[in-house]
């Protein structure tokens, strides 16, 4: 029998790679935890039809990627493949219509069946943001400042690049509708078998098709700010004002869309061309439909999601690994109380390695390639004056010392 793999597009996270991975999971948490945004969870599955009516039976993550299965109770379930839309389920079930704005941070795994390569899995993860309740457009500021202060925190702003747009109120959005299909229509015989599906559901989502040929004819398709009311276009300039108050840099890019019909005014991306081709890190919008869309009164809401993955290629620096003091019993005598003091140790919030067997050489070159700070030697000598031997592993020094002064001992190492 051939040795067992991990599925194809999941990954084991060794403990090397989960020290990166915790590091962007905690540094992002800390920053959402400055601005007000608390940790929240949400069930890995859901019923299927809280990510189909929100992502849109047309979308590919619907049609082609969500992991659904029948319960035995003959529901129909999706594992998550993105936070949003059951955050906002959470937030009509739990009744939170009176705590607005609710904001949320949360972190987890997801689950789409695309075609892994570099950054992308079938199983990833994500850092999640939420702002819901909150209709003004320093709530988009905000949500797009936390994401800039993260990136700058894990030292790769300045490998990402902000592009943002507008998709105006319900207003601007059918007259660009209207322009688009009228438009589409008039080049139905060049458009792709998907776009042309769209075209009558979904015609935003054409202007993000990757055909060649839907790509050309996008190119020269209406510009949605030439669409946009007074009261959309006052909206978005308060954003990038507000962007440059914060002195975050930014591209407006007006082919950056979201083709639900539930998104409104911003969308933004932050993106980066140093994992090879350019792709999204950190990307969201303002989603005021949502939240009626699943059921609840209408509310406005913004967030963004963060592939962790990504993050963790982008980020350069692993923080260091906590180095341990390894405690050594010398002689059979001292097993017992060499165990004693290292479970009180540990209590106090000290790393210690002690090692299941072996002679004091054995345990020594243990905590040699464990990078242990120092060692804890004690034996029958020690026993009877109640004290150890400290061995300082990175001065090379030793020297006898009373177990009471050990933990100002081992505090003083740093």
């Amino acid at each position: 029998m051939s040795s067992p793999q991990p599925v194809r597009g999941t990954h084991d996270l060794l403990p090397e790679d989960f020290r990166l991975h915790a590091h962007v999971r905690d540094t992002a948490r800390d920053i959402a935890a400055c601005f007000g945004y608390g940790e929240m969870a949400t069930p890995i599955f859901e019923f299927t039809e809280v990510f189909a009516r929100t992502m849109g039976e047309t979308s590919d993550v619907v049609s082609k990627e969500m992991y659904s299965f029948e319960s035995r109770s003959g529901e129909s379930m999706t594992l998550r493949p993105e936070y949003t839309a059951g955050i906002c389920r959470s937030f009509i079930s739990n009744g939170l219509q009176q705590n607005v704005p609710f904001k949320a941070f949360a972190c987890g795994p997801m689950f789409r069946y695309e075609r892994p390569q570099k950054g992308r899995q079938r199983q990833f993860h994500q850092i999640d943001l939420e702002c819901i309740g909150a209709a003004e457009a320093k709530a988009d500021i905000e949500v797009i400042a936390v994401a800039a202060a993260i990136l700058q925190k894990l030292d790769v702003l300045k490998l990402c690049n902000l592009q943002i747009n507008t998709l105006g109120d319900a207003e601007s959005r059918d007259a660009y509708r209207t322009a688009l299909v009228d438009y589409f229509n008039d080049h139905k015989d060049k458009l792709s078998e998907d776009s042309l599906a769209r075209l009558g559901r979904n015609p935003l989502r054409i202007l993000d098709s990757k055909d060649k040929g839907d790509q050309v004819l996008v190119a020269d398709a209406p510009v949605f700010t030439d669409y946009l009311n007074a009261y959309s276009t006052d909206f978005f300039a308060e954003v990038l004002e507000g962007l440059t108050v914060h002195g975050i840099p930014y591209e407006v890019n007006r082919r950056l869309v979201r083709g639900l019909d539930y998104y409104t005014h911003t969308a933004f991306e932050f993106v980066t061309d140093a994992l090879g081709a350019q792709g999204a890190v950190i990307a969201g919008g303002r989603y005021d439909g949502l939240i009626e869309m699943l059921g609840g009164k209408p509310t406005p809401g913004i967030g963004w999601a963060g592939g962790m993955e990504r993050l963790c290629l982008l980020t350069e620096t692993t923080p260091e690994e906590i180095r341990p003091i390894a405690v050594i019993p010398v002689g059979d005598a001292a097993e017992q109380v060499t165990t004693k003091l290292a479970h009180e140790l540990r209590l106090q919030g000290i790393a210690i390695e002690m090692a299941f067997k072996g002679n004091p050489g054995k345990r020594m070159k243990r905590a040699n390639k464990l990078n242990a700070k120092a060692a804890i030697l004690i034996g029958e000598d020690e026993m009877a004056r109640d004290a150890c031997t400290f061995r300082n592993l990175d001065a090379g020094t030793q020297e006898e010392i009373p177990l009471a002064d050990l933990s100002a001992k081992i505090a003083d190492l740093g």
